[in-house]
């Protein structure tokens, strides 16, 4: 292993969560899959949304690979499923951002199987070292994401991308604004979405009105 790599796991190490955040283990069970990185559970009688810690997934708008990494989620986490939430910290949407652990580490088996890819700006409230080098097997055995030479577009670009190509505040397709709630499907909204009705996307995860999916 390189002197290189092992300063990249140095320095993303000391990258940490919000101070005054600290992990806990908590029970919960599955009720619902999002996307490749979000799960809704019930615990403690609430039912509440996780984003999956240290992991970036593929967009849903990322075809087929956001796709393909929902349906691993939900292979891996079927309903009903007891899980445990070992919690780092919640994030700007109010979702608890946590280590998903069922026999496994979920987390870490999206990377290793090349689901997902090692949030480098979020990792230290992880094993650095062992998403890095789960990401490192995944891509030499061109798993998942890393079937395309070099990987696909990483999430965090793509949603850079959507946000700089968005419509202009104040202008839609066609002059019209809709609402989640006046749209009547799941699918009308992703329809949408992808006609340029950017503001539907309001968390920019490339997915419109996501309580039209439930």
């Amino acid at each position: 292993m390189s002197i290189g790599f092992l300063l990249i796991v140095a320095a993303l190490t000391a990258l940490a969560w919000p101070a005054g955040v600290a992990a806990e283990g908590v029970t919960a069970t599955v009720l619902s899959i999002g996307d490749g990185d979000t799960i809704r559970v019930r615990q403690a009688g609430k039912a509440i949304t996780v984003r999956l810690a240290c992991i970036d997934a593929p967009e849903t708008a990322q075809s087929p690979h956001g796709q393909q990494a929902r349906s691993y989620l939900q292979q891996r986490l079927p309903v009903g499923r007891e899980v445990r939430l070992d919690v780092k910290t919640t994030d700007r949407y109010s979702r608890s951002v946590a280590e998903v652990i069922s026999d496994i580490n979920i987390n870490l088996a999206m990377v290793e199987d090349g689901q997902a890819f090692a949030y480098r700006q979020y990792l230290g409230g992880c094993d650095a070292k062992e998403y890095l080098e789960a990401e490192h097997r995944a891509s030499r055995r061109r798993f998942g994401v890393w079937q395309v030479e070099g990987g696909i577009t990483r999430p965090w670009d793509f949603r850079r991308g959507r946000r700089s190509a968005a419509i202009p505040d104040g202008t839609t397709p066609g002059g019209r604004r809709y609402r989640c709630n006046e749209i009547g499907s799941y699918a009308r909204a992703q329809e949408l979405l992808r006609q340029g009705h950017s503001y539907l996307d309001s968390n920019s995860d490339g997915e419109a009105c996501e309580s039209l999916r439930h």
